[in-house]
Order: C-alpha cells, then structure tokens, then sequence
C-alpha cells in the first residue's frame, strides 16, 4: 500500500521519527489511524447516547436535577 501525504503532514511524520518516539514512519502512520479509529467510536458511542437521551426526552422520561452535586450522584448511579 502507497499512501501519498502532503508536504506538511509528511514533515510532522519525519518529526515524530526524529523525535525518538517512534522507530520509521509507518509507527507513526499506524498510530494515527488507530486515534482516528478509537475517536470515531467514541463520537458513534455519543451519537447513540444522544439518541436515547433525546427518545427520552420526548416520551418525557426526565429527571429534575436541583444542582451539580446531585446531576453527578445520578450519573454515577446514585440517584
């Protein structure tokens, strides 16, 4: 596999390499995409959880939350 950067993005590769974090630039290419990956699923997880919340919200299953203290009891559980 090929994969074409643009000057500026292939000059922060040769940085990383330089730096002495990674060993050539495919370490640095591998660990970007697997950010990427692991960002992606963390906005698909949001996206999911917005949909439920919102499907809530609309079918009027709320809960009044009088301050900060009690919103963290009820996300931890602890209503």
């Amino acid at each position: 596999m090929n994969v074409s950067l643009t000057p500026e993005l292939e000059r922060l590769v040769h940085e990383r390499v330089e730096s002495g974090l990674y060993n050539n630039a495919s370490e640095v290419i591998r660990e970007a995409l697997r950010e990427t990956f692991r960002r992606q699923q963390e906005r698909d997880q949001f996206v999911r959880e917005a949909v439920v919340g919102y499907a809530q919200l609309q079918a009027g299953k709320t809960v009044r939350v009088k301050s900060k203290k009690g919103f963290e009891s009820l996300v931890r559980g602890q209503e």
